[in-house]
């Protein structure tokens, strides 16, 4: 059997706003929720800036859904 090796992967980058991430724990907890759904994402978490930078093969509503379920606000 032959591998296709044309196959693409799409990454996407998606920047959300959680407004009630806090402190680095909450960070943590999302970056948590989103490698539940992506294991291969790259979670970038800044409770300051209160951004969340997310590069992943998963769409954006599971992305969403995953910091909600988490319970987080994305704004």
């Amino acid at each position: 059997m032959q591998k296709n090796s044309n196959l693409e992967i799409k990454v996407m980058n998606i920047q959300l706003k959680v407004p009630n991430m806090s402190c680095a724990a909450c960070g943590e907890k999302i970056t948590k929720a989103v490698m539940e759904i992506d294991s291969m994402a790259t979670i970038l978490a800044d409770p300051k800036s209160k951004q969340v930078n997310i590069e992943t093969q998963a769409s954006e509503a599971a992305i969403k859904n995953a910091i909600i379920t988490a319970g987080y606000q994305v704004a």
